[in-house]
């Protein structure tokens, strides 16, 4: 257990920390699991709908280092392949 002052901070702040990037990246699994669905569903009108939305959770979790910046630029080019490559 943590003695010093510092160290009991340190603790606070990593619990709050901790807690924030389970809760991101939770939103972008499911974020990326509803595009997936949308995508085996043909559905070309949702996928196109969520795609943004996908795009702006993927940026955000790359930017506060949830993902790395080379996982959200694949998971953005693999996603915007399959919907484009669904029937219109």
């Amino acid at each position: 257990m943590a003695n010093t002052y510092s160290a009991l901070k340190r603790v606070r702040q990593t619990e709050r920390r901790t807690e924030y990037n389970r809760k991101s990246k939770t939103r972008l699994r499911h974020q990326i699991r509803a595009m997936r669905r949308a995508i085996l569903g043909k559905d070309a009108k949702a996928a196109a709908e969520l795609l943004p939305k996908t795009f702006s959770i993927i940026d955000r979790s790359a930017k506060s280092g949830i993902i790395k910046m080379n996982t959200a630029a694949r998971y953005k080019s693999k996603l915007q392949q399959r919907v484009k490559a669904l029937p219109a």
